[in-house]
């Protein structure tokens, strides 16, 4: 029986390493920055805009084109880009199309997308935010809800087709009652030509889906061109490309986040069975880059765990990819105790946290930054990523310190009213005086005191008293 292939994977000692400068090098490689270029990717930018651009500066000069040409500027960056000859009247799925497809799917597949469609509407219509009425002496104040009008959704297409990533954009965008959803998804057999991609479109009744990826698919949907409406915010995973043009459109449009690659932290204890955690990490690194960090506080743990991935990289389709994605990307940290551990995951931040421990309840609670976390070990990440109900889409490269995952809620604006009677307004009228005044904005101030009549009586004393300041 042939031997299996030794596992080049990065291995850190908390006890004498510094595990936070490696977690830095880490993230500075997986980080959607646009200054790391392979040299496949220079030829390629040469080949396509004739010289040496960066990643930012190409998104920049599409962005830019799209703007200023619309929809030609569109078309030709795919064809030069995507090798797609697209015309004016191509570049949109038809909906006889999306109904053909819809007709030739699969019937379990259809009915596994009724059934995890059925599981995420429940799960997003429990967190939706609800009108809230507070009522106060002399007034009501209201917090209200309405939905965005419309919404692009970026759906990957590169490397395989996700269908997943339509139900996990487009199902939180209904449940908060956004009415137009435009899909775009590259050209290509895994993109807007993928039958299945389009059957789920269907299903979930989006009608309007365009076959165009990267920067140019998404400026398409910040600007409007001729045939595509500007829309009101963009969500969805991309490449680098699309994350870079999120952000280059930002302002002009709202953005869910600007993902980088795919990562999991998983924390294992003596609990944790080695097969689970090797397939735990293999998921994430399939995703080529992506990144997959191992951390326990008992040795023999951690090494059952890589002998186990050395094993079952050979028997998974994208082996060779997880394989590379491990050793550039992931790590195995042997932490002190637990509480180290946490500490350590803490600090990552990571897109999703896998604590596969039998105290995971108790483990979670020490740690406060993850994109999602997924406790136990019959919880496994792939739960959150196809079925469980709250969106995949998830904060990475460390913003988990501060943004949270998508939810229906992000498809909401939020506005307050305000609705006061005489007596409301004399209760709070001193305390605008108060800082009015001290802002110099006197016409602030004036504005509630002619409503109680103050302003009539202070000129009269004025003009009793010139000397008197006002």
């Amino acid at each position: 029986m042939a031997q299996e292939r030794r596992l080049n994977i990065l291995r850190i000692d908390s006890r004498r390493e510094d595990v936070a400068a490696a977690m830095a090098r880490l993230r500075r490689q997986l980080s959607p920055r646009g200054e790391v270029v392979s040299q496949e990717g220079r030829r390629r930018t040469v080949e396509i805009f004739g010289e040496p651009l960066t990643p930012l500066e190409v998104v920049r000069r599409i962005c830019r084109d799209v703007r200023e040409q619309g929809l030609s500027a569109v078309l030709e960056y795919t064809r030069r880009i995507d090798k797609a000859e697209l015309t004016p009247q191509t570049v949109r799925v038809s909906e006889e199309q999306l109904a053909a497809a819809h007709a030739r799917a699969d019937r379990e597949f259809l009915e596994a997308i009724r059934r995890v469609r059925r599981q995420i509407r429940t799960f997003q219509e429990a967190i939706l935010h609800r009108d809230v009425r507070v009522e106060c002496s002399g007034g009501t104040i209201w917090e209200r809800y309405r939905p965005l009008d419309r919404v692009g959704l970026c759906v990957p297409g590169g490397a395989a087709a996700y269908p997943s990533t339509v139900l996990m954009t487009a199902v939180p965008a209904q449940v908060a009652g956004v009415e137009q959803l435009a899909v775009i998804a590259p050209p290509t057999p895994f993109g807007a030509y993928n039958p299945d991609l389009l059957a789920t479109c269907h299903e979930l009744g989006i009608r309007e889906v365009y076959r165009l990826g990267g920067a140019q698919g998404v400026a398409a949907l910040a600007y409007g061109v001729e045939g595509i409406s500007r829309v009101d915010k963009i969500v969805g995973p991309g490449n680098l490309f699309v994350a870079l043009a999120k952000q280059h459109v930002f302002g002009e449009v709202d953005i869910d986040s600007i993902a980088g690659p795919s990562e999991v932290v998983v924390i294992v204890d003596r609990s944790t069975r080695a097969e689970f955690t090797a397939y735990d990490l293999i998921a994430q690194a399939e995703h080529a880059p992506g990144a997959s960090i191992l951390i326990g506080w008992d040795e023999g743990v951690l090494d059952a765990a890589v002998g186990e991935l050395e094993r079952q990289l050979g028997r998974v389709e994208r082996g060779e990819l997880a394989r590379q994605s491990l050793e550039e990307f992931g790590a195995v940290i042997l932490a002190r105790d637990a509480e180290e551990a946490c500490r350590l995951a803490d600090q990552i931040a990571p897109e999703h946290l896998h604590i596969a421990t039998e105290n995971a309840e108790v483990l979670a609670e020490k740690i406060r930054h993850a994109g999602a976390m997924f406790l136990g070990n019959y919880t496994p990440v792939a739960l959150g990523d196809y079925a469980a109900g709250p969106s995949h889409v998830l904060p990475t490269s460390g913003t988990a310190r501060f943004a949270s995952g998508l939810s229906a809620n992000d498809f909401l604006r939020a506005y307050s009213v305000l609705h006061f009677d005489r007596q409301g307004l004399e209760r709070l009228a001193p305390d605008v005086r108060q800082l009015a005044t001290k802002e110099g904005l006197t016409a602030h101030r004036a504005s509630v005191e002619v409503r109680l009549g103050q302003v009539d009586r202070q000129r009269h004393a004025q003009d009793a008293d010139p000397d008197r300041a006002t």
